[in-house]
């Protein structure tokens, strides 16, 4: 069973007492208003584009660029290409099965992913699709061994898909062939999401479940190495789910992570043992620059941490459970959205907040996307925007 993360936040705003899963403890999140923020510079709207939305359900699609064209996903089976320079349509199809008598949506989730050659998109429905990357033709369409609620991952002539069934496959990128795929744990319950993997050195590196990290040979799916970074405690279900969700960070010889009621950790590349640990958990991907990770906690605050001992250098605390989207680095800010449709700059220096705009009442669930000084955005009702900072 996966639980989505606004799952808490929705419940908890409401106090829970003698609930089975939770425990007979009451829980009450108090979720912060937008800070009130005097903009330091203006942030124009370049373009607007849009995809057919869903603002009733939680998915993570967002926009992906590649040779400065942006490709989006709508839940219901849209593909889109859109220019990067002005945001027009390059190319659009829908992927979903109509007939007269019936609408069979693909119920995309895994979010997109382009190469060279194609474009892919995975579903609820446990099938993966490729696209020709020009036009939007579907190259091939695989059954794989679970729903896909992460990217797929192309490296040379392979797609790493991660299920949430707990596999890993590697397919033949030109005809979807299943060439291997390994089965890790999962337990009854965790968080709606999964880790999408990070190709380093001719190794799939990726979160788990079970709060581990792992790294195995593209090549053939044998396994390099498994650490632990999160261990299930508590006395609930709740308080025992321990996923790796985040998009492992590998940088030189290091390997950067972070899992739900968990740590942050620096492992060694080579055979996985840590360098450095700190407690901290959080379901989302780091932003990072030359010395430091930027972390959004599973509480929404907002962490500056050295790379080197994991020190904290700053905490923003001002946002607290107001459902943040992954980080991203933008020039010398940080951009994340929230639930109520906000789009944050924050200084990488102090942390101070320094610009905020709604892009969408629907809400920003996905990753924001930076690309040729623009941030571009995915909200819950599937409009696309770009932005910059004048």
């Amino acid at each position: 069973m996966k639980l989505s993360k606004y799952f808490f936040t929705g419940v908890f705003m409401f106090s829970l007492v003698g609930c089975s899963l939770f425990g007979k403890e009451e829980d009450i999140v108090q979720v912060s208003p937008s800070p009130t923020i005097n903009n330091q510079f203006p942030i124009q709207q370049v373009w607007k584009n849009s995809t057919a939305g869903n603002t009733h359900i939680y998915s993570l699609l967002g926009p992906i660029n590649y040779d400065n064209v942006i490709y989006v996903a709508s839940r219901s089976g849209q593909v889109k290409a859109i220019e990067l320079s002005n945001g027009k349509t390059l190319w659009d199809v829908n992927l979903s099965k109509s007939t007269l008598f019936s609408s069979k949506t693909a119920l995309f989730s895994g979010g997109v992913s382009a190469d060279d050659k194609y474009v892919y998109v995975g579903s609820e429905r446990a099938i993966v699709y490729a696209l020709d990357r020009q036009d939007g033709k579907v190259v091939w369409e695989k059954p794989v061994k679970g729903e896909v609620i992460a990217r797929p991952v192309s490296s040379e002539d392979k797609l790493i898909i991660h299920t949430a069934s707990g596999i890993l496959q590697g397919l033949n990128r030109d005809t979807g062939d299943n060439l291997w795929d390994v089965s890790l744990e999962v337990p009854a319950l965790s968080l709606r999401g999964n880790s999408t993997p990070t190709i380093a050195h001719g190794a799939a590196i990726f979160g788990d479940d079970n709060g581990r990290v792992n790294a195995y040979y593209i090549n053939d799916g044998q396994l390099i190495w498994q650490q632990r970074i999160s261990q299930p405690s508590g006395s609930t279900e709740i308080a025992k789910l321990n996923d790796v969700d985040s998009t492992p960070v590998v940088e030189g010889n290091l390997v950067y992570s972070v899992g739900y009621n968990g740590s942050i950790v620096a492992l060694d590349l080579s055979d996985g043992q840590p360098v450095w640990r700190k407690e901290l958990g959080s379901i989302h991907s780091f932003a990072v620059d030359t010395n430091r990770l930027f972390v959004i906690d599973q509480n929404d605050n907002v962490q500056a941490i050295t790379k080197n001992g994991g020190a904290v250098l700053w905490t923003k605390s001002d946002l607290s459970h107001r459902q943040l989207t992954d980080p991203v680095f933008y020039q010398n800010y940080i951009v994340f959205g929230d639930f109520e449709g906000y789009l944050y700059w924050l200084n990488t220096e102090n942390g101070e907040l320094v610009a905020k705009t709604q892009v969408s009442s629907s809400g920003l669930i996905s990753k924001p996307l930076v690309v040729d000084n623009k941030v571009i955005v995915q909200a819950k009702n599937g409009d696309i925007y770009a932005f910059t900072k004048n």
